[in-house]
């Protein structure tokens, strides 16, 4: 979810669910020992429960970066071994780490050792055409043994050559059967599965098999969705949250970011362009939210525009 899970990002999602875990970007181990680390890190106090999703392969380096994050105050360091694209693949991380399952297990047990939040791996079932399930059984068996407990799994073979990241998100199958033997054959680990879930049928079926899933790509596009997740999952009651209220809180932290930061209302917005999905005049809703031209214009005077008398003709 690079370039989508930024903290504007997850402060919208939090408004929705209070219990979900949220998840950063993936951020590079190079990013934050030669970058801005504060760029990098800062997020918002109401963002908890969140991750920090590191990309690194050398264990010294993934070290020092999980300190900075336990020190910024997030509750989780995670690995990322599942991301297929070249460029994260020539800096020798993400998906490509599975083929060396020792590596991953010393910057496991580095950041283990390290920090006192859990560290945890996201990863695939497989890369490229190795379809056995012994390679990512034993990718998991190995990593455990170095101290991590929770696995959180791509359903999806990654493709190191001959497709995008995109393609690798839709054309390798869906191989849930996978996952739900990872948990048979480790019972003890917490295996969370992603990939390909939309609906909460489908959320249902899998958490009476494993310990939790991941929603990536619909939870962005559909957020609307997760305004159910608390008293769904969560044993909360029901949310009396509407659209509008949450369209207001968004413009709430727009002013505040824009006298705080300097920060554009229009780079926030762009996180929120799913919240009427389905609905009629979603989509004159979106082009007005979405308007380049509205850049300098008062955000509270977009969202009037958003709702104004072309809506009902949209």
């Amino acid at each position: 979810m690079i370039d989508w899970t930024d903290r504007h990002c997850r402060y919208f999602h939090r408004l929705l669910s209070r219990h979900a875990r949220l998840y950063t970007e993936m951020i590079t181990t190079g990013a934050l020992l030669h970058g801005d680390v504060a760029r990098h890190l800062r997020f918002n106090a109401e963002e908890h429960p969140v991750a920090l999703q590191l990309g690194g392969s050398e264990p010294a380096d993934l070290a020092r970066c999980a300190k900075l994050g336990e020190a910024w105050g997030y509750d989780e360091i995670n690995l990322n071994c599942g991301c297929p694209s070249e460029r994260v693949q020539r800096g020798a991380f993400g998906a490509c780490l599975m083929a060396e399952p020792k590596l991953v297990a010393e910057g496991v047990k580095a950041m283990v050792d390290a920090v006192s939040v859990p560290v945890t791996v996201k990863h695939r079932i497989g890369i490229d055409r190795t379809e056995s399930y012994d390679f990512v059984r034993d990718f998991v068996g190995t990593v455990a043994e170095a101290g991590c407990t929770t696995f959180i799994v791509h359903a999806r073979n990654a493709w190191l050559q001959g497709l995008s990241p995109k393609e690798n998100r839709e054309i390798p199958p869906l191989r849930y059967e996978l996952v739900h033997r990872l948990k048979h054959d480790f019972a003890q680990l917490n295996i969370v599965i992603n990939g390909g879930l939309t609906t909460d049928d489908q959320v249902s079926r899998e958490l009476r098999l494993l310990d939790g899933a991941m929603i990536g790509r619909e939870a962005y596009h559909n957020p609307w969705w997760q305004a159910s997740w608390d008293e769904q999952y969560f044993g909360a009651p029901p949310s009396v949250l509407t659209r509008e209220v949450v369209e207001q809180q968004m413009v709430d932290y727009m002013l505040r970011e824009t006298a705080a930061n300097a920060t554009s209302w229009y780079g926030i917005a762009r996180h929120m362009l799913g919240l009427r999905h389905g609905l009629p005049g979603a989509r004159r809703w979106r082009q007005v939210w979405s308007d380049h031209r509205l850049k300098a214009v008062d955000p509270r005077e977009v969202m009037a525009l958003a709702h104004g008398p072309a809506r009902a003709a949209a």
